[in-house]
């Protein structure tokens, strides 16, 4: 008998999904944080009534939660942006590096032929 083994997803597959978990996870760790706070602020209004303290909750979270949003997308359009500096930066280092090397490779062939030439010019 042979023992069957559970097939692992891909590895991009796997990669996928642990980003996905782990943006869940950071997105309702914001949301706590943001109920955890507007409670700090509605028990510091001691004059709210329960549906004012509710109502105030409610806003206080969506507009936090929209705010982070939004600081988010700015990050993350950033973050592009920084790419694409890096990686026309990084293509230009590396066009220049490699006429250098042409060059250096042309002129060790000049200089190749050139010995050679006086050698054989000597030898005669």
């Amino acid at each position: 008998m042979t023992e069957k083994r559970p097939r692992r997803p891909p590895s991009s597959t796997a990669s996928a999904i642990a980003a996905q978990a782990e943006g869940f996870l950071l997105a309702r760790e914001h949301r706590h944080d943001a109920d955890r706070e507007a409670q700090a602020l509605c028990s510091a209004l001691t004059w709210l009534t329960t549906a004012q303290a509710e109502d105030l909750t409610r806003h206080y979270v969506s507009h936090r939660i929209a705010l982070s949003r939004r600081m988010l997308s700015a990050t993350v359009n950033r973050a592009d942006e920084l790419r694409g500096e890096y990686e026309a930066r990084y293509q230009q280092l590396r066009r220049d590096l490699l006429r250098r090397h042409a060059a250096w490779a042309c002129g060790m062939v000049v200089c190749a032929a050139g010995v050679g030439g006086a050698l054989c010019m000597w030898a005669r």
